[in-house]
């Protein structure tokens, strides 16, 4: 795939507001600088995340607090209105998403992993899965008001890390290769720090900035994997008929620092 006649594009779609700053906010803004064009999304807009707050309240606020954490990095950035711990797998929520990917028409998609501790995470995975695939169908119709024209092709598909790293039984699942986001990693907490309401219930229930610290430990370890001090783990998706080049390193000029 040939970049050379335009900027290559990137959306970043996860299931929550914070997931994409813990986990790959570093290499999206390396891409950025090496010339990407960034797109933010999440599938909800974070309702079930507080104790004390109404979920139409911590919604709108968590809402304010992505799109201020997407400012940080001159990203866009939108949500897809699902609702936390109730994203299914099914034809409806396919279209949602197929849309969204037809709007922006990403050549590089960065997505949940498909094993993860919550099942928002895996449905998101396997929605984004499935949009990739059907954006490229010109007679698959996702019933939109305004509908977007289909995509060229299926764009590169990654997935991040699941949270620590692990599956279902606390089994590792290692990346197939780590970026090295030792100068990045700066901005990359500072976009997660806008996250305040999320950083307040976990002081709250740490006594610490538990938020900020747990990201700095786990860019720490996939860093010195790759003899760096932070670092952001990915896997590429190979299945037919996705493209197989890794285009992220490519655009990047990194060496195959594989673990």
């Amino acid at each position: 795939m040939s970049h050379s006649s335009k900027t290559p594009r990137i959306l970043a779609i996860h299931a929550h507001p914070d997931d994409i700053e813990i986990l790959c906010a570093g290499t999206l803004i390396r891409l950025q600088e090496a010339g990407c064009e960034i797109h933010l999304r999440t599938m909800t807009a974070g309702d079930c995340g507080s104790a004390e707050m109404s979920a139409e309240h911590i919604a709108r606020k968590r809402l304010q607090e992505a799109q201020a954490a997407a400012d940080l990095m001159g990203a866009s950035y939108d949500c897809l209105h699902f609702l936390d711990l109730q994203i299914v797998h099914d034809n409806e929520s396919r279209r949602r998403v197929t849309e969204e990917l037809r709007q922006v028409q990403p050549d590089i998609v960065i997505t949940a992993p498909p094993v993860d501790y919550m099942s928002d995470h895996e449905m998101t995975s396997r929605l984004v899965r499935d949009a990739c695939f059907n954006a490229a169908v010109p007679n698959y119709d996702t019933q939109a008001e305004s509908p977007a024209l289909p995509m060229s092709q299926i764009p590169y598909l990654y997935f991040v890390d699941p949270v620590g790293g692990v599956d279902y039984y606390d089994n590792p699942i290692d990346p197939e290769f780590i970026i090295d986001v030792s100068r990045q990693f700066e901005l990359k907490q500072k976009m997660l720090a806008c996250h305040e309401s999320q950083r307040a219930w976990l002081r709250k229930q740490h006594g610490m900035d538990e938020y900020l610290e747990s990201s700095l430990r786990w860019s720490e370890t996939r860093g010195s994997q790759i003899k760096a001090q932070y670092g952001e783990g990915f896997r590429q998706y190979k299945g037919h008929p996705y493209p197989h080049d890794n285009l992220i390193q490519e655009i990047l000029g990194q060496g195959p620092l594989v673990v």
